[in-house]
């Protein structure tokens, strides 16, 4: 292919564009997210248009789907206002991390840099789209968004808003650029490893295994939570029943609503309790493995009642995603085995697991929560869109 043929391409467009992006300042970065925010607010009809044929076309698909899927004037607003925070945020590039002289007098800083080209993979969750590019877009990546068929139309809007703010405020459009077509378009893309730095799935479990398994793009894994509320001997009544009522009603369509309640042997009335909460919300409530393996982004939960803190740290390792996991209990011995011991990106003592997200963490937004342990782990925001550089500055010394 021709020099000339390559420019054209989706990776090589963000390629180029990720250059400018990584010369810019920060203030030059910031007020092209404030265009965006601006942008999303007055456009917000044509949003709302698009958005309205995709959630007709999703008639029949399982309710979580479609709550991902719909956006109303709060969520849009939602989505400008999560821009707006995060141009307000501080500039992570150039932050020195260390500085320090080596004996020969050689001076050397390690800063904080971009990444590069970030691909994002995400399912029927329009919002991702304007997070993704703003987060990269802070961060100084250009970025390559694929999103699902089922959000066509609604991406597509979003994705026109963003790019037409980024050329109105003097930055190459093809920062953010997006890409479609079916399978084997994205095989296309993961096949080369020229096309990003670093690929990040937003979606369910099968989404994250795929790219983990096709990939030979770095894989960056936000993917489904199987989360877990576990009602220890000691747990206060009033805070178990909200914890488990919220972790799974609030918004059971997502991946930190909680999927299984675990309860202390001792505490059958508790359990009892709990569960005529989550009946009267509309919960159904099942048991047996096939249940506990089972992440349900609806009104459906898995119950246990288990032994011991042991056993309750042994099913939630077993079977959770390493995702978002809760512990009631008001034995602080017992809130920190749990810390310490059971796997997952975020922990919560008394505390719902709807709370692992980047917005609610402070950064604005996120991209995802990564379950990988390398590089970044939790919400990806700002900090995990980065790498890092060592640059030294000497007067002439040489390695003898």
């Amino acid at each position: 292919m021709s020099a000339t043929g390559l420019t054209r391409t989706p990776a090589a467009r963000a390629r180029e564009a990720s250059r400018v992006l990584a010369a810019l300042d920060g203030p030059a970065r910031n007020a092209a997210l404030q265009a965006v925010a601006g942008a999303l607010e007055r456009r917000a009809s044509e949003v709302l248009a698009a958005n309205a044929e995709d959630v007709a076309g999703a008639e029949g698909r399982p309710p979580a789907i479609v709550d991902r899927l719909r956006l109303d004037p709060g969520r849009v607003a939602g989505i400008a206002a999560g821009v707006l925070a995060i141009a307000d945020l501080p500039d992570p590039i150039g932050a020195v991390l260390r500085d320090f002289t080596l004996e020969n007098g050689i001076r050397i800083r390690k800063l904080r840099v971009p990444l590069g080209v970030v691909l994002v993979v995400f399912e029927a969750r329009p919002n991702v789209a304007v997070d993704a590019a703003a987060l990269c877009l802070k961060s100084g990546n250009a970025c390559v968004l694929r999103g699902s068929r089922l959000a066509a139309r609604t991406n597509a809007v979003l994705v026109e808003i963003v790019r037409d703010s980024l050329q109105a405020s003097g930055i190459p459009a093809d920062a953010v650029v997006p890409v479609g077509g079916g399978h084997d378009a994205l095989d296309e893309l993961l096949a080369d490893p020229a096309t990003a730095d670093v690929v990040i799935p937003r979606g369910g479990e099968e989404l994250k295994k795929r790219l983990l398994r096709d990939s030979r793009i770095p894989v960056l894994a936000a993917a489904g939570g199987n989360c877990h509320v576990y009602v220890d001997a000691s747990a206060d009544a009033r805070d178990a029943v909200a914890i488990a009522l919220n972790a799974k009603t609030q918004r059971p369509g997502v991946c930190n609503a909680a999927e299984t309640l675990l309860v202390h042997r001792d505490r059958p009335e508790l359990r009892e309790e709990i569960c005529a909460a989550l009946r009267a919300a509309g919960v159904e409530l099942l048991e047996g493995e096939e249940a506990w393996e089972t992440e349900f982004l609806d009104l459906r939960m898995a119950v246990r009642t288990v032994d011991s803190l042991d056993e309750a740290i042994e099913h939630v390792n077993r079977y959770g995603t390493g995702h978002s996991e809760a512990i009631v209990t008001s034995d602080y011995a017992a809130a920190a085995r749990f810390a310490n011991e059971v796997d997952a990106a975020a922990v919560y003592v008394n505390a719902s697991t709807r709370f692992t997200d980047g917005g609610e963490y402070g950064m604005g937004a996120e991209i995802g929560i990564s379950t990988s342990r390398l590089h970044a782990r939790g919400p990806i925001g700002l900090e995990e869109l980065t790498t890092t550089k060592y640059v030294a500055w000497g007067d002439g010394q040489i390695r003898g």
